[in-house]
């Protein structure tokens, strides 16, 4: 997922810096989850609306259903 955030950032030319400090949360901490691919459905949520996107989790069965 981190890739993901990143190819995001690069899209709206924003830093690690800068969505730590729209998040309000610090460096490091965006910084460690980044490191280890560690991010809540929360934090994820989150990042979408501070980069202006929307963020959708689900699952998705062989049928197609999404839940």
């Amino acid at each position: 997922m981190g890739e993901k955030i990143r190819i995001l950032l690069k899209r709206k030319n924003i830093t690690i810096i800068e969505l730590s400090n729209k998040l309000g949360t610090t460096n490091q901490n965006m910084a460690n989850k980044f490191k280890r691919d560690n991010f809540s459905m929360n934090d994820l949520e989150e990042i979408a609306k501070a980069l202006d996107y929307e963020f959708e989790g689900y699952f998705v069965g062989k049928d197609g259903e999404r839940i």
